[in-house]
């Protein structure tokens, strides 16, 4: 299972390429598509892969889906995708899902939040309520908004053994609001801490993969989704059979 906020295929090297390569963030130059192959290569590694800051297919992308394409290149046979925060028709971005495996169900879910535009794409595999469900986020900045997300996420997963919250949490686990979620979910914190950001010097760890206490995980480790200013993290998660079918 891998997470990766891909910045749209952009390339950020420091702070400073925020404003000196801005440009990249609203136009379709700079070499967006070799980013996304390198990031086909690794997703292609996986079995479900959730993304954060892909393109939907705007200016800045070449009115290029990022998520369709990472799932032809990365031969997936099954692919979602949730546009949220829109600038103009110049930048979109969107919450992914690459699967190998048949999602029973795929929802959106609009989110809470001083500022509209965030949300949470669920994806449920398996029957019933012990089916594997992975809901993939990427949250506010602010902590207000982030305590009102994590509220209505906790309502969503509140009773899930066999729940998968994975993406760009812009907080650490130590912040009141995660307390609180792992407190209301049977979502747990997790074994070891992983730093994701920024890429060129991880200091901080705000893109998390939670999982439920019915299922298992090894080998949480970070690694570069090409020049994006996030890691992306992965890990091996074991699923019981009957979570699947």
């Amino acid at each position: 299972m891998l997470s990766a906020n891909i910045q749209a295929g952009s390339s950020t090297r420091g702070y400073h390429d925020y404003v000196a390569r801005s440009w990249s963030h609203v136009l379709p130059a700079g070499n967006k598509r070799g980013s996304l192959d390198q990031i086909a290569q690794l997703a292609g590694e996986y079995d479900i892969v959730g993304l954060n800051e892909s393109d939907p297919g705007s200016l800045r992308s070449g009115f290029t889906n990022q998520t369709h394409y990472l799932a032809q290149r990365g031969g997936f046979d099954y692919w979602s995708h949730q546009p949220n925060r829109r600038v103009g028709n110049v930048a979109s971005s969107a919450n992914g899902l690459l699967s190998r495996l048949e999602p029973r169900e795929v929802v959106d879910h609009s989110l809470p939040g001083r500022i509209s535009g965030r949300g949470v794409l669920l994806a449920r595999f398996g029957d019933g309520d012990d089916g594997l469900t992975v809901a993939i986020v990427h949250l506010s900045l602010g902590a207000a908004s982030r305590v009102a997300q994590l509220g209505f996420i906790a309502e969503l997963l509140h009773d899930h053994p066999h729940a998968v919250l994975m993406g760009d949490f812009n907080c650490p686990i130590e912040r009141p609001e995660m307390q609180a979620l792992f407190r209301t979910t049977r979502l747990q914190p997790p074994d070891c801490v992983v730093n994701t950001f920024p890429s060129w010097r991880p200091q901080r760890a705000i893109d998390h993969i939670l999982i439920g206490d019915g299922l298992r995980c090894s080998g949480a480790c970070a690694m570069p989704a090409a020049r994006s200013d996030h890691l992306a993290i992965s890990l091996e998660l074991d699923v019981p059979r009957r979570a699947l079918l």
